[in-house]
């Protein structure tokens, strides 16, 4: 009888201890739709619900992290970033061009310095996928890290660089993230690329339902953890596609100058060999050409890479500082061109 008694114990507590599991999945934080695709423009980061802890970076539910091959350089920030797709949504891949996302869907970017108990995020930019079209927002991380608000005046923050540089960091205001995020005038993602994702992450995105479509499957952009060791020519190209060909392409803000830095692009006055700047000026720092093959030390591409300097520095935004690694991939792949 007692053993009887027991098992019934048992089984009442498997029971009780399932109906809490389930309420457990039930009460999964969702990420707030509406704040989504609505037409508002939350004050609050907390407001869209993207992460079940904030200050920790965990995703909430539909939230995916993901990572790039070749990555976007700011200042030497560490970048976490993550992919809302709603219940029932995917993601559309045609080639190795950029994904295609449902209306609904988010991209989610820190910006992060520092590391372990010692990392300090800054802001988190948000691109909401609406009905007419995607809006790029700005938000500021408290000092206690406990909310980032919006900033659509943008901001600066003092800071020391993983490089030892002590720098005013710059959060761009909201029109400043339609200048790297246009082009044809309207806002458009820049990281997601398939040729700048990894093939384990696309697959499991596959086999999970998240992504469907075809993937060509043999352009990626390389790893760029390889950058002072690997070829050259593959890394060059790579970093200035993520870096600067969302402007200097066809439709971006810089078109005008006859640049064209987008990875796809292989015809070599359009990226700059011999190619003479559209107009003279400070930032060409005396030199004839964008690329001079054999002479990165007279190439206006090189120079104003090594340059932090307001009016010639380039990229105009998002760089406070030099990213050294960069330049020395750039040099290196103009060093091998042969002369002409």
């Amino acid at each position: 009888m007692r053993r009887g008694l027991g098992l019934l114990a048992a089984a009442a507590a498997l029971l009780s201890g399932t109906i809490a599991a389930r309420a457990t999945i039930l009460v999964e934080p969702r990420v707030n739709d509406v704040a989504v695709a609505g037409a508002g423009m939350p004050r609050t980061l907390s407001e869209f619900g993207f992460f079940d802890d904030a200050k920790a970076q965990r995703p909430a539910w539909g939230v995916r992290p993901y990572a790039l091959n070749t990555p976007l350089w700011s200042d030497g920030a560490e970048k976490l970033r993550f992919i809302y797709l709603p219940e029932g949504t995917q993601l559309t891949a045609d080639g190795d061009g950029l994904l295609q996302f449902p209306v609904g869907a988010a991209i989610i970017k820190t910006f992060a310095f520092g590391e372990g108990a010692a990392r300090r995020l800054i802001e988190t930019r948000v691109l909401l996928h609406r009905a007419e079209g995607w809006t790029a927002l700005p938000y500021r991380w408290n000092a206690e890290q406990t909310e980032a608000t919006l900033a659509l005046a943008g901001g600066r923050i003092d800071l020391v660089t993983p490089a030892g540089e002590a720098i005013s960091y710059a959060i761009p205001n909201k029109n400043q993230c339609k200048s790297c995020h246009g082009k044809d005038g309207e806002v458009i993602p820049i990281g997601p690329k398939a040729r700048n994702l990894s093939a384990e992450w696309l697959n499991e995105m596959g086999r999970k339902g998240w992504l469907v479509g075809d993937i060509a499957g043999g352009d990626r952009l390389p790893d760029w953890r390889t950058h002072a060791t690997g070829p050259a020519a593959p890394l060059a190209r790579a970093y200035l596609d993520i870096n600067c060909a969302h402007c200097h392409q066809p439709g971006g803000g810089a078109s005008n100058s006859g640049l064209d830095l987008r990875w796809e692009q292989d015809a070599a006055h359009a990226i700059g060999i011999l190619k003479r700047p559209v107009a003279a000026g400070r930032g060409a720092g005396g030199h004839e050409f964008s690329i001079l093959p054999g002479s990165p030390d007279t190439s206006i591409l090189l120079y104003r890479m090594g340059s932090a300097e307001p009016g010639i520095a380039m990229p105009e935004l998002g760089k406070s500082s030099v990213d050294r690694d960069g330049v020395a991939v750039v040099r290196r792949w103009i060093l091998e061109m042969k002369p002409r």
